[in-house]
């Protein structure tokens, strides 16, 4: 018979705990900034899967390494129109964006 952790607590949980509840300035400001981090974080994966170095994908879309590891370490801010150049000139894909 299992039983169950008094301590642990879900990850909602803990997100409420550090950064208050939905709406909040605070929770704003993390959820903002969780969204920056995925999308370099994915940019990241796709260059890394098709075996690029930063130096290759910038050369490919016509900016820098710097800018490019910014990008993916969450550092930078990135236009929309850039986000696709990079997408699709550089990683040969395609930006899908969804609406909640």
């Amino acid at each position: 018979m299992k039983t169950k952790n008094k301590n642990l607590t879900s990850l909602d949980e803990f997100i409420d705990k550090q950064y208050g509840k939905p709406g909040t300035p605070k929770r704003e400001k993390f959820e903002r900034g969780f969204e920056v981090f995925k999308i370099g974080f994915l940019l990241e994966e796709a260059r890394n899967s098709r075996g690029m170095t930063q130096e290759e994908l910038a050369a490919k879309c016509g900016t820098n390494k710097s800018y490019i590891s910014r990008i993916e370490n969450d550092a930078s801010d990135i236009k929309l129109s850039t986000l696709i150049k990079i997408i699709k000139t550089g990683l040969g894909g395609e930006l899908k964006l969804v609406l909640k």
